[in-house]
Protein backbone atom coordinates (compact mmCIF):
# COMPACT_ATOMS: atom_id res chain seq x y z
CA UNK A 1 0.00 0.00 0.00
CA UNK A 2 2.83 2.39 0.72
CA UNK A 3 4.99 1.77 -2.33
CA UNK A 4 2.58 3.61 -4.71
CA UNK A 5 2.91 7.04 -3.03
CA UNK A 6 6.64 6.53 -2.79
CA UNK A 7 6.81 5.58 -6.50
CA UNK A 8 4.69 8.63 -7.41
CA UNK A 9 6.99 10.87 -5.38
CA UNK A 10 10.09 9.44 -7.07
CA UNK A 11 8.63 9.76 -10.58
CA UNK A 12 7.27 13.25 -9.88
CA UNK A 13 10.60 14.37 -8.48
CA UNK A 14 12.36 13.27 -11.66
CA UNK A 15 9.86 14.74 -14.12
CA UNK A 16 11.71 18.08 -14.52
CA UNK A 17 14.96 16.25 -15.12
CA UNK A 18 13.30 14.02 -17.72
CA UNK A 19 11.73 17.03 -19.45
CA UNK A 20 14.87 19.12 -19.63
CA UNK A 21 15.78 20.44 -23.07
CA UNK A 22 19.50 20.76 -23.65
CA UNK A 23 20.76 23.68 -25.72
CA UNK A 24 24.34 24.15 -26.81
CA UNK A 25 25.74 27.51 -27.85
CA UNK A 26 25.93 26.34 -31.47
CA UNK A 27 22.31 25.20 -31.47
CA UNK A 28 21.21 28.54 -30.01
CA UNK A 29 23.08 30.38 -32.77
CA UNK A 30 21.44 28.19 -35.40
CA UNK A 31 17.99 28.89 -33.94
CA UNK A 32 18.80 32.61 -33.93
CA UNK A 33 19.54 32.60 -37.64
CA UNK A 34 16.35 30.67 -38.37
CA UNK A 35 13.78 32.27 -36.06
CA UNK A 36 14.97 35.63 -34.75
CA UNK A 37 12.26 38.20 -35.50
CA UNK A 38 14.65 41.00 -36.40
CA UNK A 39 16.51 38.77 -38.86
CA UNK A 40 13.20 37.82 -40.47
CA UNK A 41 12.43 41.51 -40.95
CA UNK A 42 15.87 42.09 -42.44
CA UNK A 43 15.31 39.19 -44.84
CA UNK A 44 12.03 40.80 -45.93
CA UNK A 45 13.90 44.04 -46.60
CA UNK A 46 16.26 42.11 -48.88
CA UNK A 47 13.28 40.68 -50.73
CA UNK A 48 11.75 44.16 -51.05
CA UNK A 49 14.99 45.54 -52.51
CA UNK A 50 14.98 42.73 -55.09
CA UNK A 51 11.48 43.77 -56.16
CA UNK A 52 12.71 47.34 -56.59
CA UNK A 53 15.54 46.02 -58.76
CA UNK A 54 13.10 44.05 -60.90
CA UNK A 55 10.88 47.13 -61.23
CA UNK A 56 13.83 49.26 -62.36
CA UNK A 57 14.70 46.69 -65.04
CA UNK A 58 11.30 47.21 -66.72
CA UNK A 59 12.42 50.75 -67.65
CA UNK A 60 14.50 49.23 -70.48
CA UNK A 61 11.33 48.13 -72.29
CA UNK A 62 8.80 50.22 -74.29
CA UNK A 63 6.18 52.19 -72.44
CA UNK A 64 2.82 51.03 -73.78
CA UNK A 65 -0.31 53.05 -73.13
CA UNK A 66 -3.93 53.03 -74.35
CA UNK A 67 -6.36 55.94 -74.60
CA UNK A 68 -10.11 56.10 -75.04
CA UNK A 69 -11.92 59.42 -75.42
CA UNK A 70 -15.44 60.54 -76.23
CA UNK A 71 -16.35 64.24 -76.45
CA UNK A 72 -19.55 66.18 -77.01
CA UNK A 73 -19.19 69.91 -77.69
CA UNK A 74 -21.78 72.53 -76.81
CA UNK A 75 -21.63 73.80 -80.39
CA UNK A 76 -20.36 72.11 -83.54
CA UNK A 77 -16.74 72.91 -84.24
CA UNK A 78 -17.49 73.39 -87.96
CA UNK A 79 -20.46 75.55 -88.97
CA UNK A 80 -21.59 76.35 -92.56
CA UNK A 81 -24.30 78.95 -93.23
CA UNK A 82 -25.66 79.20 -96.82
CA UNK A 83 -28.02 82.14 -97.42
CA UNK A 84 -31.19 81.64 -99.47
CA UNK A 85 -32.05 83.23 -102.83
CA UNK A 86 -32.91 82.64 -106.53
CA UNK A 87 -30.67 80.14 -108.24
CA UNK A 88 -30.39 79.96 -112.05
CA UNK A 89 -31.84 76.88 -113.70
CA UNK A 90 -29.19 74.94 -115.56
CA UNK A 91 -30.22 73.71 -119.03
CA UNK A 92 -27.10 71.75 -119.78
CA UNK A 93 -25.25 74.53 -121.54
CA UNK A 94 -22.83 76.27 -119.18
CA UNK A 95 -22.60 79.32 -121.45
CA UNK A 96 -26.21 80.18 -120.77
CA UNK A 97 -25.80 80.35 -116.94
CA UNK A 98 -24.85 84.08 -116.85
CA UNK A 99 -27.88 84.84 -119.01
CA UNK A 100 -30.38 82.55 -117.34
CA UNK A 101 -34.02 83.61 -117.63
CA UNK A 102 -35.43 81.00 -115.31
CA UNK A 103 -34.70 80.78 -111.59
CA UNK A 104 -35.47 78.45 -108.66
CA UNK A 105 -35.81 79.72 -105.15
CA UNK A 106 -33.28 78.33 -102.53
CA UNK A 107 -34.44 78.96 -98.97
CA UNK A 108 -30.93 78.75 -97.40
CA UNK A 109 -29.44 76.22 -94.94
CA UNK A 110 -27.17 76.07 -91.88
CA UNK A 111 -24.92 72.98 -91.35
CA UNK A 112 -22.99 71.94 -88.20
CA UNK A 113 -20.24 69.27 -88.04
CA UNK A 114 -17.92 67.79 -85.39
CA UNK A 115 -20.36 68.05 -82.53
CA UNK A 116 -19.46 64.54 -81.25
CA UNK A 117 -16.05 62.84 -81.38
CA UNK A 118 -15.04 59.36 -80.19
CA UNK A 119 -11.50 58.09 -80.51
CA UNK A 120 -9.24 55.32 -79.19
CA UNK A 121 -5.51 54.91 -79.48
CA UNK A 122 -2.66 52.68 -78.37
CA UNK A 123 0.99 53.75 -78.45
CA UNK A 124 4.37 52.20 -77.60
CA UNK A 125 7.36 54.43 -76.89
CA UNK A 126 10.87 52.97 -76.67
CA UNK A 127 13.40 55.17 -74.85
CA UNK A 128 16.63 55.50 -76.81
CA UNK A 129 18.50 57.94 -74.61
CA UNK A 130 17.34 59.28 -71.25
CA UNK A 131 20.47 60.97 -69.99
CA UNK A 132 21.69 57.72 -68.46
CA UNK A 133 18.90 57.68 -65.88
CA UNK A 134 17.63 54.23 -66.81
CA UNK A 135 21.09 52.64 -66.65
CA UNK A 136 22.06 54.46 -63.47
CA UNK A 137 18.65 53.79 -61.94
CA UNK A 138 19.21 50.07 -62.45
CA UNK A 139 22.66 50.38 -60.96
CA UNK A 140 21.16 52.11 -57.94
CA UNK A 141 18.57 49.36 -57.58
CA UNK A 142 21.29 46.70 -57.79
CA UNK A 143 23.28 48.64 -55.20
CA UNK A 144 20.17 48.69 -53.01
CA UNK A 145 20.03 44.89 -53.00
CA UNK A 146 23.71 44.74 -52.05
CA UNK A 147 23.12 47.19 -49.20
CA UNK A 148 20.12 45.17 -47.98
CA UNK A 149 22.21 41.99 -47.97
CA UNK A 150 24.98 43.79 -46.08
CA UNK A 151 22.45 45.02 -43.53
CA UNK A 152 21.16 41.47 -43.17
CA UNK A 153 24.71 40.30 -42.48
CA UNK A 154 25.13 43.10 -39.93
CA UNK A 155 21.86 42.18 -38.22
CA UNK A 156 22.93 38.53 -38.13
CA UNK A 157 26.28 39.47 -36.57
CA UNK A 158 24.58 41.59 -33.91
CA UNK A 159 21.97 38.90 -33.22
CA UNK A 160 24.61 36.15 -32.86
CA UNK A 161 26.63 38.31 -30.49
CA UNK A 162 23.57 39.00 -28.36
CA UNK A 163 22.82 35.27 -28.33
CA UNK A 164 26.29 34.52 -27.01
CA UNK A 165 26.09 37.35 -24.49
CA UNK A 166 22.79 36.11 -23.06
CA UNK A 167 23.93 32.49 -23.20
CA UNK A 168 26.99 33.15 -21.05
CA UNK A 169 24.95 35.28 -18.68
CA UNK A 170 22.76 32.28 -17.90
CA UNK A 171 25.83 30.05 -17.59
CA UNK A 172 27.33 32.56 -15.15
CA UNK A 173 24.18 32.61 -13.01
CA UNK A 174 24.02 28.81 -13.07
CA UNK A 175 27.65 28.55 -11.94
CA UNK A 176 26.94 30.98 -9.11
CA UNK A 177 24.05 28.76 -8.08
CA UNK A 178 26.53 25.90 -7.78
CA UNK A 179 28.72 28.13 -5.63
CA UNK A 180 25.77 28.76 -3.33
CA UNK A 181 25.19 24.99 -3.14
CA UNK A 182 28.78 24.49 -1.98
CA UNK A 183 28.54 27.42 0.42
CA UNK A 184 25.32 26.04 1.93
CA UNK A 185 27.02 22.68 2.51
CA UNK A 186 29.83 24.47 4.31
CA UNK A 187 27.28 26.34 6.43
CA UNK A 188 25.41 23.11 7.22
CA UNK A 189 28.63 21.50 8.39
CA UNK A 190 29.55 24.60 10.37
CA UNK A 191 26.10 24.73 11.95
CA UNK A 192 26.48 21.16 13.18
CA UNK A 193 29.89 21.98 14.63
CA UNK A 194 28.80 25.14 16.44
CA UNK A 195 25.61 23.50 17.68
CA UNK A 196 27.62 20.62 19.12
CA UNK A 197 30.09 23.08 20.66
CA UNK A 198 27.19 25.06 22.16
CA UNK A 199 25.68 21.97 23.70
CA UNK A 200 29.08 21.17 25.16
CA UNK A 201 29.20 24.65 26.65
CA UNK A 202 32.21 25.70 24.61
CA UNK A 203 30.61 28.66 22.80
CA UNK A 204 27.66 30.99 23.24
CA UNK A 205 24.30 30.49 21.57
CA UNK A 206 24.93 33.78 19.77
CA UNK A 207 27.43 31.99 17.52
CA UNK A 208 24.78 29.44 16.57
CA UNK A 209 22.41 32.27 15.65
CA UNK A 210 25.05 33.90 13.45
CA UNK A 211 25.43 30.72 11.39
CA UNK A 212 21.66 30.30 11.22
CA UNK A 213 21.24 33.87 9.98
CA UNK A 214 23.87 33.23 7.34
CA UNK A 215 21.94 30.16 6.20
CA UNK A 216 18.78 32.26 5.86
CA UNK A 217 20.72 34.84 3.88
CA UNK A 218 21.92 32.13 1.49
CA UNK A 219 18.35 30.92 0.99
CA UNK A 220 17.33 34.44 0.00
CA UNK A 221 20.34 34.69 -2.34
CA UNK A 222 19.37 31.36 -3.90
CA UNK A 223 15.81 32.57 -4.48
CA UNK A 224 17.02 35.77 -6.14
CA UNK A 225 19.48 33.83 -8.27
CA UNK A 226 16.86 31.32 -9.42
CA UNK A 227 14.51 34.17 -10.35
CA UNK A 228 17.36 35.81 -12.23
CA UNK A 229 17.99 32.60 -14.19
CA UNK A 230 14.29 32.36 -15.08
CA UNK A 231 14.18 35.95 -16.33
CA UNK A 232 17.42 35.51 -18.29
CA UNK A 233 16.04 32.32 -19.84
CA UNK A 234 12.86 34.15 -20.86
CA UNK A 235 14.97 36.88 -22.47
CA UNK A 236 17.06 34.32 -24.35
CA UNK A 237 13.99 32.47 -25.65
CA UNK A 238 12.45 35.77 -26.78
CA UNK A 239 15.65 36.67 -28.59
CA UNK A 240 15.89 33.24 -30.23
CA UNK A 241 12.29 33.53 -31.41
CA UNK A 242 10.99 30.45 -29.58
CA UNK A 243 8.37 30.02 -26.82
CA UNK A 244 9.63 30.22 -23.25
CA UNK A 245 11.08 26.89 -22.16
CA UNK A 246 11.18 26.66 -18.34
CA UNK A 247 13.22 23.45 -18.57
CA UNK A 248 15.91 24.92 -20.82
CA UNK A 249 19.39 23.79 -19.81
CA UNK A 250 22.61 25.02 -21.38
CA UNK A 251 25.28 22.42 -22.09
CA UNK A 252 28.36 24.62 -22.67
CA UNK A 253 30.54 25.44 -19.71
CA UNK A 254 33.29 27.97 -19.12
CA UNK A 255 36.18 25.58 -19.54
CA UNK A 256 39.22 25.94 -21.75
CA UNK A 257 39.93 29.29 -23.35
CA UNK A 258 41.87 30.43 -26.35
CA UNK A 259 44.43 33.04 -25.25
CA UNK A 260 44.08 36.54 -26.75
CA UNK A 261 47.24 36.18 -28.82
CA UNK A 262 45.62 33.42 -30.91
CA UNK A 263 42.74 35.75 -31.83
CA UNK A 264 44.69 38.91 -32.70
CA UNK A 265 43.96 40.66 -35.98
CA UNK A 266 45.65 43.76 -37.34
CA UNK A 267 43.24 46.69 -36.80
CA UNK A 268 43.83 48.36 -40.16
CA UNK A 269 43.26 45.18 -42.17
CA UNK A 270 40.36 44.17 -39.90
CA UNK A 271 38.50 47.39 -40.69
CA UNK A 272 38.15 46.36 -44.33
CA UNK A 273 36.39 43.18 -43.16
CA UNK A 274 33.70 45.08 -41.26
CA UNK A 275 30.20 45.20 -42.70
CA UNK A 276 29.86 48.78 -41.49
CA UNK A 277 32.87 49.75 -43.59
CA UNK A 278 31.37 48.18 -46.71
CA UNK A 279 28.05 49.93 -46.07
CA UNK A 280 29.79 53.31 -45.92
CA UNK A 281 31.57 52.57 -49.19
CA UNK A 282 28.23 51.68 -50.72
CA UNK A 283 26.81 55.01 -49.55
CA UNK A 284 29.64 56.82 -51.38
CA UNK A 285 28.91 54.79 -54.51
CA UNK A 286 25.20 55.58 -54.20
CA UNK A 287 25.86 59.32 -54.02
CA UNK A 288 27.97 59.12 -57.17
CA UNK A 289 25.13 57.38 -58.99
CA UNK A 290 22.73 60.00 -57.68
CA UNK A 291 24.98 62.66 -59.21
CA UNK A 292 24.76 60.92 -62.58
CA UNK A 293 21.00 60.67 -62.19
CA UNK A 294 20.77 64.37 -61.41
CA UNK A 295 22.87 65.23 -64.47
CA UNK A 296 20.64 63.03 -66.61
CA UNK A 297 17.60 65.13 -65.69
CA UNK A 298 19.04 68.03 -67.68
CA UNK A 299 20.21 66.09 -70.76
CA UNK A 300 18.12 65.53 -73.93
CA UNK A 301 15.60 62.68 -73.86
CA UNK A 302 15.22 60.70 -77.11
CA UNK A 303 12.64 58.06 -77.91
CA UNK A 304 10.87 56.41 -80.82
CA UNK A 305 7.36 55.08 -80.93
CA UNK A 306 4.55 53.57 -82.92
CA UNK A 307 0.82 53.52 -82.47
CA UNK A 308 -2.59 52.99 -83.92
CA UNK A 309 -5.77 54.98 -83.44
CA UNK A 310 -9.36 54.99 -84.58
CA UNK A 311 -12.05 57.63 -84.46
CA UNK A 312 -15.66 58.27 -85.29
CA UNK A 313 -17.53 61.57 -85.52
CA UNK A 314 -21.07 62.81 -84.99
CA UNK A 315 -22.47 59.61 -83.44
CA UNK A 316 -21.53 57.60 -86.48
CA UNK A 317 -21.54 54.44 -84.40
CA UNK A 318 -22.88 52.25 -87.18
CA UNK A 319 -20.86 53.80 -89.91
CA UNK A 320 -17.27 53.24 -90.91
CA UNK A 321 -14.64 54.18 -88.38
CA UNK A 322 -11.41 55.78 -89.48
CA UNK A 323 -8.34 53.64 -88.59
CA UNK A 324 -4.81 54.99 -88.80
CA UNK A 325 -1.26 53.84 -88.03
CA UNK A 326 1.57 56.14 -87.01
CA UNK A 327 5.29 56.15 -86.22
CA UNK A 328 7.01 58.99 -84.47
CA UNK A 329 10.17 60.12 -82.71
CA UNK A 330 10.50 62.41 -79.70
CA UNK A 331 13.32 64.64 -78.59
CA UNK A 332 12.97 66.64 -75.37
CA UNK A 333 15.62 69.22 -74.56
CA UNK A 334 15.33 71.10 -71.25
CA UNK A 335 16.50 74.65 -71.83
CA UNK A 336 15.43 76.92 -69.00
CA UNK A 337 16.10 74.20 -66.36
CA UNK A 338 19.86 74.34 -66.89
CA UNK A 339 20.25 77.42 -64.71
CA UNK A 340 18.66 75.67 -61.73
CA UNK A 341 20.22 72.36 -62.73
CA UNK A 342 23.77 73.70 -62.50
CA UNK A 343 23.22 74.39 -58.79
CA UNK A 344 21.49 71.07 -58.21
CA UNK A 345 24.42 69.21 -59.74
CA UNK A 346 26.91 71.13 -57.59
CA UNK A 347 24.79 70.32 -54.53
CA UNK A 348 24.93 66.62 -55.37
CA UNK A 349 28.71 66.79 -55.82
CA UNK A 350 28.97 68.23 -52.30
CA UNK A 351 26.90 65.31 -51.01
CA UNK A 352 29.46 62.99 -52.61
CA UNK A 353 32.22 64.66 -50.62
CA UNK A 354 30.17 64.46 -47.42
CA UNK A 355 29.59 60.73 -47.95
CA UNK A 356 33.30 60.15 -48.55
CA UNK A 357 34.22 62.14 -45.42
CA UNK A 358 31.71 60.12 -43.38
CA UNK A 359 33.18 56.89 -44.74
CA UNK A 360 36.72 57.94 -43.81
CA UNK A 361 35.62 59.05 -40.34
CA UNK A 362 33.72 55.81 -39.78
CA UNK A 363 36.84 53.83 -40.73
CA UNK A 364 38.84 55.61 -38.01
CA UNK A 365 36.07 54.95 -35.46
CA UNK A 366 35.97 51.28 -36.40
CA UNK A 367 39.71 51.00 -35.97
CA UNK A 368 39.47 52.68 -32.56
CA UNK A 369 36.70 50.27 -31.58
CA UNK A 370 38.86 47.30 -32.57
CA UNK A 371 41.78 48.64 -30.51
CA UNK A 372 39.57 49.14 -27.46
CA UNK A 373 37.96 45.71 -27.75
CA UNK A 374 41.42 44.14 -28.00
CA UNK A 375 42.46 45.94 -24.80
CA UNK A 376 39.27 44.79 -23.06
CA UNK A 377 39.94 41.21 -24.19
CA UNK A 378 43.45 41.25 -22.72
CA UNK A 379 42.18 42.78 -19.50
CA UNK A 380 39.46 40.13 -19.26
CA UNK A 381 42.11 37.42 -19.71
CA UNK A 382 44.18 38.89 -16.90
CA UNK A 383 41.12 39.01 -14.64
CA UNK A 384 40.83 35.21 -14.93
CA UNK A 385 44.41 34.72 -13.73
CA UNK A 386 43.92 37.16 -10.86
CA UNK A 387 40.64 35.51 -9.85
CA UNK A 388 42.23 32.03 -9.86
CA UNK A 389 45.04 33.32 -7.67
CA UNK A 390 42.53 34.94 -5.30
CA UNK A 391 40.62 31.65 -4.98
CA UNK A 392 43.76 29.79 -3.90
CA UNK A 393 44.40 32.45 -1.29
CA UNK A 394 40.76 32.39 -0.11
CA UNK A 395 40.78 28.60 0.25
CA UNK A 396 44.00 28.70 2.24
CA UNK A 397 42.57 31.47 4.39
CA UNK A 398 39.41 29.42 5.06
CA UNK A 399 41.45 26.37 5.99
CA UNK A 400 43.62 28.29 8.45
CA UNK A 401 40.59 30.11 9.89
CA UNK A 402 38.65 26.86 10.33
CA UNK A 403 41.62 25.21 12.06
CA UNK A 404 42.00 28.18 14.42
CA UNK A 405 38.26 28.11 15.17
CA UNK A 406 38.35 24.44 16.11
CA UNK A 407 41.42 25.16 18.22
CA UNK A 408 39.45 27.84 20.05
CA UNK A 409 41.75 30.66 18.98
CA UNK A 410 39.18 32.72 16.97
CA UNK A 411 35.42 33.11 16.92
CA UNK A 412 32.75 32.05 14.47
CA UNK A 413 32.61 35.50 12.83
CA UNK A 414 36.06 34.98 11.35
CA UNK A 415 35.00 31.65 9.84
CA UNK A 416 31.86 33.15 8.33
CA UNK A 417 33.91 35.98 6.88
CA UNK A 418 36.44 33.55 5.40
CA UNK A 419 33.64 31.54 3.80
CA UNK A 420 32.07 34.70 2.37
CA UNK A 421 35.43 35.72 0.90
CA UNK A 422 35.74 32.34 -0.81
CA UNK A 423 32.24 32.59 -2.26
CA UNK A 424 33.00 36.09 -3.54
CA UNK A 425 36.21 34.97 -5.23
CA UNK A 426 34.45 31.99 -6.82
CA UNK A 427 31.77 34.30 -8.21
CA UNK A 428 34.46 36.66 -9.47
CA UNK A 429 36.15 33.79 -11.31
CA UNK A 430 32.82 32.82 -12.88
CA UNK A 431 32.23 36.41 -13.97
CA UNK A 432 35.77 36.65 -15.35
CA UNK A 433 35.47 33.43 -17.36
CA UNK A 434 32.03 34.21 -18.79
CA UNK A 435 33.08 37.80 -19.39
CA UNK A 436 36.08 36.57 -21.35
CA UNK A 437 33.87 34.42 -23.56
CA UNK A 438 31.68 37.46 -24.26
CA UNK A 439 34.76 39.59 -25.03
CA UNK A 440 36.01 36.88 -27.36
CA UNK A 441 32.72 36.99 -29.26
CA UNK A 442 32.80 40.78 -29.36
CA UNK A 443 36.37 40.85 -30.66
CA UNK A 444 35.51 38.39 -33.41
CA UNK A 445 32.53 40.55 -34.32
CA UNK A 446 34.41 43.85 -34.47
CA UNK A 447 37.20 42.28 -36.55
CA UNK A 448 34.66 41.06 -39.12
CA UNK A 449 34.98 37.35 -38.43
CA UNK A 450 32.13 34.88 -38.46
CA UNK A 451 30.58 33.89 -35.13
CA UNK A 452 28.60 30.94 -36.45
Amino acid sequence: MYFLPILYWVVGFNLPAMAQNIYSLDSCKKITLEKNIQLKSSALEVEASQKIKQAAFTRYFPNISALGLTVRFSDPLLKIDMPGGNLPVYNGDPTTLPFATEFAYFPGVSLGMLEDLTTGAITAVQPIFSGGRIINGNRLAHLGTEVSNQKLNLSASEALFKTEEQYWQIVSLTEKLKTIDAYERLLDTLYKDVNTAHKAGLINYNDVLRVSLKQSEMKMNRLQLENGISLATMSLCQHLGIPYDPWMKLSDSVGAFAPPASLYSDPQSAVSQRTEYHLMQKSVEAEKLQSKMKLGEYLPQVGIGAGAFTYGMDNDWKGDWNNELMAFGTVTIPLSDWWEGSYRIKEQKLKEEIAQNNADYTATLLQLQIEKTWTDLQESWQRIALAEEAIEQARENLKITSDNFHAGIIGISDVLEAQAILQTTLDQLTDARCGYRVKMAEYLKVTGRSQE
